[in-house]
């Protein structure tokens, strides 16, 4: 995990080296063990390296013996296997490190853009060939590593985060009113188009190849099997899931330095800490989140009991009503590329806390995409003429009257994501589940993962996310993944067998964070700081929002809790990554500030 950006000038210009330190600087907070730097031709490139795998020799950029040069952010987890294939063909004698990207520059070399295609990790990479002339930016088919980038007159210029190429001085921090209007309505944007003007997402699985600072070739490498479901029956799918799930496990876990968990106590983080301790000598490390004094349900207590049964070393972290004030500005701050998820408000101070003790921590993301654990699943499943409904037909805001204009476009990114996971073959749950790993995954749990750890330089895996884990989960019949009103079901089956005290067969009741009970409590003086705010004011009718604050101290009400926090949490938001605000002081305080 690391943070890397550069730029591909055009016109054969050297790249500008203080346009490089204020890059580097920038993402310093996600590589603090040391930095990196590749300067050829036309091409400047860098990495801040947070070190995890080959402390000694793993230093990036990586080089091979054609020329072609390496730098990139996440972990190849199969990289023990290609070296061990590359030796048996006689190439071992090529390493120079035991980096787990070593392996990919030789491939590269071996197979060109092919080379992609054997990796198993999660990663973005940047790889200069300047014998071909060309760099080649690539991001995991996942999207669990972010990668940005940027078309300029003078090149092409990419980071791991927008506020990078912002703070460099490349681009000013513009917004977008289509994907403004998407984020307050979804909680997260779509597609290619980031919030800021000019900065776009490289696509989960997509690879550009650049050359003269232009882009001249894309291509994809999917996640998911594209065929329908496979007929197994219960027993084999079974076994075919229990060898998947260890094998993804085994390998999130090569690390070099300490790793633990984060357990909710859920479906999905039980099971990583039940094959983390089937796969550990050691006690597991994990920590978990709770809200004390809520009326949120507090999964603390269900989470300790699974750890004690394992024999895992558990920490429970507590996230209180006034770390809610205290700490969202910076929070909104770390989040530049937005999601108005308010899973970032326990995830930000897990990783906090977790720092002094690990570097690596695996989780849960994924579980519910990869086996179908959402209730919305379940109508997917159905024809609209037995009650199915599409998936987020309805915005926060429809008909709350809050907005100044209701535009109905912003469901058109899904909508386009829905065209295109539509494959024949699949089943309706199967490409229900294929648009959340498009659009909701990468843009708003993976990227709440990413910015919450690295804000502490924590790494974060995801073994759900695996391309051995999708070849079994996402090609399970329909009637092993939902069976009444349960979804996951086989790995609730499977759960069950392994540790029967995870009480499997429990109905989801999903993860709940308070914001609303605390918005509430302070609704007055929060309403009228939101409504005067200049992102908020040209978004919203101001006394509509003071209403919606009043009415929530009132009434209440889950969607005006929403409603209200994504309110609040945009902003902060803007007030950072806009108005160049830096986050100081408490919710009252920051909002203050003009």
């Amino acid at each position: 995990m690391c943070g890397i950006a550069g730029i591909m000038t055009s016109g054969n210009r050297a790249p500008d080296a203080a346009l490089l330190d204020r890059l580097s600087l920038a993402l310093a907070h996600r590589g603090p063990d040391g930095q990196g730097r590749h300067i050829q031709g036309n091409v400047g490139f860098l990495q801040n390296r947070l070190a995890i795998i080959d402390l000694v020799t793993g230093d990036q950029p990586l080089y091979e013996p054609g020329g072609a040069a390496l730098v990139a952010n996440g972990e190849i987890y199969n990289y023990v296997e290609l070296r061990q294939d590359m030796a048996a063909r006689g190439l071992g004698n090529s390493f120079k490190t035991n980096s787990d990207f070593e392996p990919a520059l030789h491939l590269y070399r071996r197979d060109g853009l092919g080379y992609l295609d054997q990796l198993r990790g999660m990663y973005a990479i940047a790889l200069h060939d300047p014998v071909a002339g060309q760099l080649v930016l690539s991001r995991d088919p996942f999207g669990i590593k972010p990668l940005y980038y940027m078309e300029l007159p003078q090149g092409l210029a990419f980071a791991s985060e927008p506020q990078a190429l912002i703070a460099a001085g490349l681009v000013p921090a513009t917004l977008v009113p289509s994907a403004r209007d998407e984020l307050v309505q979804l909680q997260f944007t779509t597609g290619r188009e980031t919030p800021f003007a000019g900065i776009f997402r490289l696509l989960p699985g997509e690879t550009l190849v650049v050359a003269d600072g232009r882009i001249v070739e894309r291509r994809r490498r999917a996640a998911l099997p594209a065929e329908g479901p496979v007929d197994w029956s219960e027993g084999e799918a079974l076994e075919r899931l229990d060898q998947a799930l260890i094998d993804s496990v085994r390998v999130h876990q090569r690390s070099d330095v300490p790793y633990g968990m984060f357990l909710s106590g859920g479906i999905d983080s039980s099971a990583v800490l039940a094959l983390m301790a089937r796969l550990n000598d050691r006690p597991v490390r994990c920590f978990t989140a709770g809200f004390s004094g809520t009326a949120a349900a507090d999964e603390r207590q269900h989470a300790r009991k699974l750890a004690n049964e394992l024999g895992a070393k558990h920490s429970e972290v507590d996230f209180s009503e006034a770390d809610f004030h205290a700490l969202l500005p910076a929070i909104a701050a770390s989040v530049d590329d937005p999601t108005a998820d308010y899973a970032i408000l326990p995830t930000w101070k897990l990783a906090r806390e977790a720092r002094g003790e690990v570097k690596v921590v695996l989780s849960g993301e994924g579980g519910d995409e990869m086996f179908a654990g959402y209730g919305r699943y379940r109508s997917a499943m159905r024809p609209w003429w037995l009650g199915g409904r599409m998936a987020r037909g309805r915005g926060m805001f429809d008909g709350l009257g809050v907005l100044r204009e209701d535009k109905p476009n912003w469901r058109d990114g899904i909508a386009a994501v829905e065209a295109t996971e539509s494959l024949p073959g699949r089943s309706r749950l199967q490409i229900a589940q294929a648009v959340d790993c498009a659009h909701w995954l990468p843009n708003d749990l993976l990227t709440k993962l990413d910015r919450c750890l690295m804000a502490h330089a924590i790494e974060g895996r995801t073994p759900f996310l695996d391309p051995v884990v999708a070849s079994v989960a996402f090609r399970l019949p329909d009637k092993l993944k939902v069976k009444g009103q349960l979804g996951k079901w086989l790995l609730r089956r499977w759960l069950q067998e392994r540790l029967p005290s995870a009480d499997a067969y429990t109905r989801k009741r999903g993860f709940t964070v308070p914001v609303a009970e605390w918005i509430a409590a302070a609704a007055g003086r929060l309403g009228a700081l939101v409504a005067a705010q200049p992102g908020v004011t040209e978004l919203c009718r101001p006394d509509r929002v003071q209403i919606l604050f009043r009415d929530l101290a009132s009434k209440g009400g889950k969607r005006r809790g929403f409603a209200a926090w994504t309110l609040l949490y945009y902003a902060l938001w803007h007030q950072r990554h806009m108005l160049g605000f830096a986050p100081e002081g408490d919710i009252t305080a920051a909002l203050a500030r003009r």
